[in-house]
């Protein structure tokens, strides 16, 4: 049971937070264990608004799955596979620019490549599929492979491999606008026997913090957030966010910060596990807003929380995330994505702005050191005056004076 609190003390922290001064995060968590729904939703309401204004965002994205084998066993996970199992695939090179050239023609910007973790270190298969395609490891493949569709569909590729070392940071940042990796929880007891993360040796929160750090010292744009719902605290959580924040303020490169509530999938070790509940999902969202700097962009899946999605507006996030015309959510392929129109009228039913983004935020685009120089020209097709999308044009209508769109965009 948690200590009484103060009368008034509540209040004063939620004026704290509305304000723009940190709030601690035993302070988050007194928020978090006694403010009234209603109240923490306002807050994050009002952080919102004082630090990113109206604008809601997503990104019209064609999702890529490299490859579905991985050496990880989450508890919740349905995208990996093992050799043999249906599902379990290699994309070739043909393969991956012919859905990236769908993606184009149906007005993505944005290439998602998401894969399994370093699979050729359990897996014979994944090592010939590496060995057949010239390559001796998934990640020097995934940097092949981003580099092909940004040269040959101009699409902006944003890599999610999980865990990287310095160099293959290095070697993203020349051809993706932004990287990312979910930090998920900071906790090492969901890595024990039976919990979410046991028998996933990449999911480390050591390890992936590592890799976060090291994209900052390298500035670049990075997406990372948390997964709720897997067993972890309110505690937890709020230390994760704090570790997500310590970061920011060290190296200013992240980018966004998602929360996304877990739903259990059938034939997953969590099957029987609850759901994460809507007013969890609310509160988390709320929390975030408060306890994150005030312009940091703040997404939540819209398809994870079905016909209520509108409702994460009330918490005061400001971006939908990729959604794809043309794919299927291969993580989530249970929850299909809203329609963009009904997104789009979702956000201006809120009252807010509904703006198309990059793979990369309006701010980090003109950040100096944010973008590799051979990014800069390929960013540029795509986008307008204020970093978001150009509305209704094929990237390189209207802009043929930038060389980097003559053949690529």
């Amino acid at each position: 049971m948690s200590a009484p609190v103060h009368p008034g003390r509540v209040e004063t922290l939620l004026a704290q937070a509305q304000s723009g001064s940190s709030v601690a995060a035993p302070d988050v968590l007194l928020l978090a264990q006694h403010a009234a729904t209603s109240e923490l939703l306002s807050a994050a309401r009002a952080v919102r608004a004082r630090g990113k204004g109206t604008v809601v965002s997503y990104s019209r994205k064609v999702f890529i799955p490299l490859t579905t084998l991985c050496r990880d066993y989450c508890g919740y996970c349905t995208f990996r596979k093992d050799p043999g199992e249906p599902g379990a695939h290699f994309m070739t090179p043909e393969e991956v620019l012919a859905l990236a050239e769908a993606g184009r023609a149906a007005g993505c910007k944005e290439a998602l490549f998401s894969l399994g973790d370093q699979p050729e270190a359990v897996f014979p298969e994944a090592r010939d599929f590496l060995r057949r395609q010239g390559y001796a490891r998934t990640l020097d493949y995934l940097a092949a492979m981003c580099e092909l569709v940004l040269e040959r569909t101009g699409l902006l590729p944003h890599a999610n491999p999980g865990l990287m070392p310095v160099e293959d940071l290095e070697r993203l940042k020349e051809s993706n606008a932004s990287v990312g990796i979910m930090l998920e929880n900071v906790s090492p007891r969901l890595l024990r026997n039976g919990q979410a993360h046991w028998r996933a040796p990449d999911k480390v929160p050591a390890l992936r913090l590592r890799t976060m750090e090291e994209a900052g010292r390298l500035q670049i744009p990075f997406t990372t957030g948390l997964l709720i719902g897997i067993g972890e605290t309110m505690e937890e959580r709020i230390e994760s966010l704090a570790a997500i924040r310590a970061l920011h303020e060290r190296y200013g490169h992240i980018q966004e910060v998602i929360v996304q509530n877990f739903r259990a999938k059938p034939g997953t070790r969590m099957a029987g596990h609850a759901d994460a509940e809507m007013d969890d999902m609310l509160r988390t969202l709320a929390i975030a807003r408060l306890m994150l700097p005030a312009d940091m962009n703040l997404q939540a899946p819209p398809n994870l929380s079905y016909s209520a999605f509108p409702r994460l507006l009330e918490a005061g996030m400001n971006d939908w995330g990729g959604i794809s015309p043309v794919t299927l959510d291969f993580i989530n392929p249970e929850a299909a994505w809203p329609q963009i129109a009904a997104l789009a009228r979702a956000t201006r039913t809120a009252g807010l702005e509904f703006r198309e983004r990059l793979a990369i935020y309006p701010e980090f685009i003109g950040k100096p050191g944010f973008v590799h120089p051979r990014m800069t020209g390929r960013i540029d097709c795509w986008r307008d005056a204020g970093g978001y999308a150009r509305v209704g044009e094929i990237a390189n209508a209207g802009n043929t004076a930038n060389p980097a769109c003559v053949h690529t965009c």
